[in-house]
């Protein structure tokens, strides 16, 4: 029985140093992040049969488990993704918030200085310092809008930047879970440090994905991110990259590669950091980017068509203030094409009417070339209106500079892009603000189907020239072709016989307008009085009201209140960002500490066990102590 007693005695001490180092173990880790508790599991070994009766002959350490939940991991990992995004979304929000509450107050400054510039012009008309200050107003306009615009681009390049860094981080640790991988499948008992550093990679990686991890018979985890795109398989990395945008090469794709095999990845499943950069660049930072063009284009638009309506101090139909917006330089970026395009076509768009822009964007699909068929789709609405690319659809028009689409060509339509960078003050002397107007005056019996439009004063001392007393009538019959106009003077006498003209435009007596007619009309007339005096500031008056009118958004908006929509607009995501934010939190803390609860090191716990696993040391320690006594008296008996 001695001999019994000292082998209980001995496997009793070593699963006892066992327990012992493994609580041991759990203490020195408390504090190291990712590490899950361990227990070592004992069991009795085979008893012996002494006479009729059974024997235990101690005690083994059968396994030392890591306490893993995998359901607790995986809430985990749904929390952390979800926080991630909500967190990156918060940051980039408020980023741009604070750039538009702040740095973009300017733009509507600028806008107040310059309509106070048109008041103090039609207070002082003939004063050249308040028409070139008035100049130096609209100067200002326009280098808020350039520099407000090289913020929003300074936003994507770092957006862009933080996308491509968050794709490498993504491919080191998909290496590191691949190597981790081939060392698990070569042990049949897993190592618990090589599976607590595999869970925090994995806990780390869906910081910028969702992840999904399926676990194989070999020991070994297969990862995937967004439910969509294999990331490790086994032993084999994937990568993913980054690629030029399509159609517009500045707004980065995500691709997804193995070897020389590469697929486009869709960002808005991904979820995470990945999926929230790309949310906030494609759906807030690019369309504020839109409205800041949409407001560029209203101020160039509406002060360049009052100016067309006016006289400036040289007595001439006033010139563009700002540079016009159809100029190839205020046109860049408002169509591109797809790289999947089998035709050859060059689109061009011109802004007709910038009252009818929303700031938004389309896509342009030609839906058959025979007959010719098209389809514009607006990217955010969704809705799709048939086109045939003739005439214009909300404010603008869309035509075939070069070249011929094919049946399935694509084509994205950003109307406004391109202003805000674009616009400038073209006009350097301040005598060219048209504040006077000239009157000109349609007869009440007109069909209404006819407008007229002064573009130029050619000549003043022409015969018949129109001034106050001296007034011309002009009758126009567009009922023939060609079209054909006849002049009275003010005692209603003609002037000539009826005279053909090329549409729209007509030259006589010292003077230019443009006919624009809707509908055939024989009896139009409208009476020209274009004499000049320099007090005259009606038209300087009407720029002034642009500030109040709605000039925007189908009526709805004055030119202020397209960037106050916009600066609202981001606030109000801001703020939502913020509470989801702090609701992400909530739900990634309740996780933790489950994970934590089953899988964390209470130090408490441990110290108890540590006492424990001690005293059983003891315990046994002292069998064997006992066993050499019995042994020794047992000796000493038969001398």
């Amino acid at each position: 029985m001695a001999v019994d007693l000292l082998n209980i005695a001995r496997t009793g001490v070593l699963a006892s140093q066992s327990q012992l180092g493994v609580t041991s173990n759990n203490i020195a880790n408390a504090n190291t992040a990712g590490y899950h508790r361990q227990v070592a599991t004992q069991s009795t070994l085979e008893s012996q049969r002494l006479g009729n009766s059974f024997y235990g002959t101690g005690t083994y350490v059968n396994d030392v488990k890591r306490i893993y939940n995998d359901y607790a991991a995986r809430e985990l990992r749904i929390g952390q993704t979800t926080l991630s995004a909500a967190e990156a979304s918060y940051g980039k929000l408020s980023e741009l918030d604070q750039l538009f509450s702040k740095i973009g107050n300017v733009v509507p400054q600028s806008l107040n200085d310059l309509f106070s510039g048109m008041n103090s012009v039609a207070d002082l008309p003939t004063d050249l310092g308040i028409r070139s200050s008035t100049l130096t107003n609209a100067q200002q306009v326009a280098s808020s809008l350039n520099q407000m615009q090289s913020y929003l681009n300074g936003q994507l390049d770092q957006t862009n930047d933080q996308i491509t860094g968050m794709t490498k981080r993504i491919n080191e640790i998909s290496t590191e879970l691949a190597n981790l991988n081939l060392e698990l499948m070569k042990s049949p008992n897993q190592d618990a440090q090589l599976l607590d550093k595999q869970d925090a990679l994995v806990q780390e990686l869906s910081q910028y994905a969702q992840v999904n991890v399926i676990p194989q018979e070999n020991g070994a985890k297969s990862i995937m991110l967004g439910g969509s795109v294999m990331l490790v398989s086994g032993e084999i990395a994937m990568s993913m990259g980054t690629q030029a945008g399509n159609p517009f090469p500045k707004e980065l794709q995500l691709n997804s590669s193995i070897g020389s095999q590469s697929v486009t990845v869709d960002p808005s499943k991904l979820g995470g950091q990945l999926g929230a950069m790309f949310d906030f660049r494609d759906q807030t930072l690019i369309p504020a980017g839109h409205e800041l063009d949409q407001l560029a284009l209203g101020v160039a638009d509406n002060f360049n068509k009052m100016q067309a309506q006016g006289i400036d101090l040289n007595g001439q139909v006033g010139a563009n203030i700002f540079k016009d917006i159809n100029d190839p330089m205020m046109s860049l970026g408002r169509v591109a094409g797809f790289s999947g395009n089998t035709g050859n076509a060059t689109l061009g768009v011109t802004i007709d009417d910038t009252n009818l822009l929303t700031g938004g964007a389309y896509e342009l699909s030609c839906v058959s070339t025979a007959p010719a068929s098209y389809e514009l789709r607006d990217t955010e609405t969704g809705v799709i209106t048939p086109l045939t690319l003739s005439g214009s659809t909300f404010g603008f028009s869309i035509d075939i500079k070069a070249g011929a689409m094919a049946s399935g060509d694509r084509f994205a339509i950003r109307p406004t892009a391109g202003a805000s960078n674009g616009i400038e003050v073209v006009m350097k002397d301040p005598k060219g603000i048209a504040a006077a107007s000239p009157k000109i005056t349609a007869d009440a019996a007109n069909s209404g189907n006819t407008q007229v439009k002064l573009t130029q004063i050619g000549n003043r001392n022409a015969a018949n020239f129109p001034v106050t007393g001296s007034e011309l009538t002009i009758k126009l019959d567009t009922t023939v072709a060609p079209p054909t106009y006849e002049a009275f003077d003010a005692a209603g006498t003609s002037l000539g016989a009826a005279t053909t003209y090329t549409p729209p435009s007509i030259s006589a007596f010292g003077f230019t307008f443009e006919v624009d007619s809707t509908a055939a009309a024989g009896n139009d007339r409208f009476t020209f009085d274009l004499s000049f005096a320099e007090g005259d500031n009606s038209n300087a008056v009407a720029m002034a009201k642009l500030s109040e009118s709605k000039v925007m958004n189908n009526g709805k908006s004055t030119l202020a209140d397209v960037f106050e929509n916009t600066k609202l607009d981001i606030g109000s995501k801001t703020k939502a960002a913020e509470v989801r934010t702090g609701s992400a939190e909530a739900v990634y803390q309740q996780a933790y500490a489950r994970v934590e609860s089953e899988s964390g090191v209470n130090l408490d716990e441990e110290a108890a066990n540590l006492m424990r696993f001690q005293q059983a040391y003891q315990a046994s320690a002292r069998i064997m102590t006992t066993a050499q006594q019995i042994f020794d008296t047992l000796l000493s008996s038969v001398r």
